[in-house]
């Protein structure tokens, strides 16, 4: 355990960022399964609105250095296949 002050709060600091990276990293993860769900029961018009919602956070995830940009990207190409099929 850090003896000095200045490395106590950074130890504070961490815990608290590094938990709030895991809830938005767990929320995207969730909002990416929903979509999932909506494609395989298809639901167009669901699946196309959490859509819209999940590239938002997707692109806030790595906004924040949460994900890599191409691994984001990927993501949200593959999303989108997914619910454009259903359309077609």
């Amino acid at each position: 355990m850090a003896n000095i002050k200045s490395a106590i709060k950074r130890v504070g600091v961490n815990n608290k960022k590094r938990a709030q990276n895991q809830s938005d990293k767990s929320e995207m993860r969730s909002q990416i399964k929903l979509v999932e769900k909506f494609v395989e029961a298809n639901d167009v018009e669901s699946a196309k609105s959490a859509l819209t919602v999940t590239i938002k956070k997707i692109d806030k995830a790595v906004q924040k250095g949460l994900l890599h940009k191409n691994a984001g990207n990927r993501q949200k190409a593959r999303l989108t296949k997914k619910v454009n099929g259903l359309s077609a």
